[in-house]
């Protein structure tokens, strides 16, 4: 029902700019080309899975959606600029575990809060981190190994970066242990990866996404990932619980959002359209980038991320990580 001020407001030229937002998002659909902000470089893990799923959501919506790499600050750079982009649905953040479970411990006045500023659309998918000794420098061939060593000299440890989730998942993997161990943070899986093939380091968290390629070729020996699942990439390598850490998860999630301001017309649109790229054939483009597609239900999307970014904020308290 239109009331009396919504009436005037219409006929006056003074719509409420809530309203008249509402009104426009009715039967909504894209009139141009959609923008996917990722907060990393061209080429990572998650450069990657935001192009796979790219390609069929903007199908799915008539429109191209066009990847845009907006790296820096710790993904706060891109993150920013689509919080603060116009809610009219042409603009979707690549979301990922760091802006919302670490960032807010790292970055406090960085200027956007992620549970704030977007809402989500889904889950896209999770890939591991997985710990590898580095033939070159360390004969452990499993994490009891490796832990006895760590009692008989001091090792050195590479990271994608300093209050990543390979240095929170190694924090940890030490804690659980009762070792010491020197931290080398890297700027990135491909320097990380690259140290660890020149024996820079004992051992290295990285994700499955970079390093299953080497792991299988033997140039790195896998010793256990860090989720609650085995990975599809490397299924003979155990997880953490089962190498002796009971208790042991950590996973690593990408999503879709777009800002909370976004009209709920809009939002439902591009929801529909999301869960119509889940597709045998993207599900194979995911796995074949060593990632696992996955798909929390609508109703508890909210309360799973909220559960999950507490839990990763916490870790980044406990061990008390500073931004570079």
């Amino acid at each position: 029902m239109i009331t009396r001020r919504t009436a005037m407001l219409a006929s006056g030229g003074l719509m409420a700019p809530g309203l008249l937002r509402a009104q426009r998002a009715a039967g909504w659909k894209p009139d141009r080309p959609l923008r996917l902000i990722v907060t990393y470089p061209p080429g990572g893990v998650n450069d990657i899975v935001g192009r796979i799923v790219a390609e069929p959501f903007g199908a799915a919506l008539g429109q191209s959606l066009v990847v845009e790499n907006r790296a820096g600050a710790g993904g706060n750079i891109g993150t920013l600029a689509a919080a603060q982009a116009d809610p009219d649905g042409h603009t979707i953040l690549f979301g990922t575990t760091a802006m919302f479970g670490v960032n807010p411990v790292l970055y406090s006045n960085s200027g956007v809060d992620a549970a704030r500023d977007f809402v989500c659309l889904g889950s896209i998918g999770e890939v591991a981190n997985v710990v590898s000794a580095v033939p070159r420098r360390s004969q452990a061939r499993n994490v009891a190994e490796l832990a006895a060593e760590a009692e008989r000299r001091p090792l050195v440890y590479g990271s994608v970066g300093n209050g990543s989730s390979s240095h929170l998942s190694a924090v940890v993997f030490l804690k659980m242990l009762g070792i010491q161990a020197t931290h080398v943070p890297y700027r990135g899986s491909s320097p990380l990866v690259a140290a660890m093939l020149a024996g820079e380091v004992d051992f290295g968290f990285d994700t499955t996404a970079t390093s299953t390629a080497h792991a299988r070729a033997g140039a790195l020996r896998p010793l256990g990932v860090t989720t609650a699942r085995r990975a599809s990439a490397l299924p003979d390598v155990p997880t953490l619980q089962e190498a002796g850490l009971p208790g042991y998860e950590l996973g690593i999630w990408f999503g879709f959002f777009v800002p909370a301001r976004t009209p709920d017309a809009i939002v439902a649109t591009l929801r529909q359209a999301l869960m119509r790229t889940r597709t045998a054939q993207t599900t194979a483009r995911l796995q074949g980038a060593f990632v696992e597609p996955l798909a929390i239900p609508a109703e508890t999307l909210p309360a799973w991320i909220a559960a999950e970014s507490s839990r990763w904020q916490q870790i980044a308290r406990d061990a008390g990580i500073r931004a570079d």
